[in-house]
């Protein structure tokens, strides 16, 4: 069984300068109320690896406002003009990645895989300074894999052993995302007995899952 924990701990359990996976898809299936604890607990320097940076206001945003993230790794910051501001004036780092290439680089990191192969980027800006390796005549560069020191991860419904079922879009990164980390925090909407979420909705297994956030008030 997991002890659920109080999102200021969780909060506490995210050091200063750390690579974070967030999940969501501009703020869809993100992880909320952690991402309001970050802010309060002044975060700074994290390196967040993400869809997006969401807007202002709404999710990533609030850590884009708050000063508190140095370097984002996401497949676009087009609806978020704070990201964008903050790029061109060099307060942040901003790494584009096409998003099928940013999940699969997760992915590589949570199954153990050294890289993965893609043809995107091949004859453009982003082929510069990358292995390029040729099979049967195509060339093809080699990402390597994102880990993320924590994962934050917005579920639908978690048990009291963290197995973890998400809703709909919700699914976007958070599953992948809680393969990829040193320490997962799952952010649950409600925790139910085990047996209620059947075995086969079960998309994060709870030996994955090391925190619970307790429910909201």
């Amino acid at each position: 069984m997991k002890h659920a924990i109080k999102v200021e701990e969780a909060a506490a359990l995210v050091p200063d300068g750390a690579t974070v996976l967030i999940g969501g898809f501009m703020g869809v299936g993100s992880p909320h109320r952690m991402i309001d604890a970050l802010v309060a607990r002044g975060a700074r320097d994290l390196t967040i690896v993400a869809n997006d940076t969401a807007a202002p206001g709404n999710g990533i945003g609030k850590l884009i406002t708050a000063g508190a993230v140095r370097k984002a790794i996401v497949s676009h910051i087009g609806l978020n003009p704070e990201t964008q501001q903050k790029m061109m004036s060099g307060e942040l780092e901003v790494e584009l990645v096409p998003q099928g290439t940013l999940v699969e680089r997760i992915r590589a990191a949570g199954v153990g895989l050294g890289g993965v192969l893609t043809a995107t980027g091949i004859g453009t800006l982003v082929e510069e300074g990358k292995r390029i390796v040729e099979i049967d005549g195509a060339r093809y560069l080699l990402e390597t894999p994102i880990h993320g020191d924590v994962a934050l991860i917005a579920a639908r419904q978690a048990d009291y052993v963290g197995n973890l079922e998400y809703s709909l879009t919700a699914h976007n990164f958070n599953p992948i995302m809680a393969m990829a980390a040193t320490t997962v925090i799952a952010e649950p909407h409600l925790i139910v007995p085990v047996g209620v979420i059947s075995p086969d909705a079960v998309k994060t297994p709870g030996i994955l899952v090391d925190h619970l956030l307790e429910r909201a008030a």
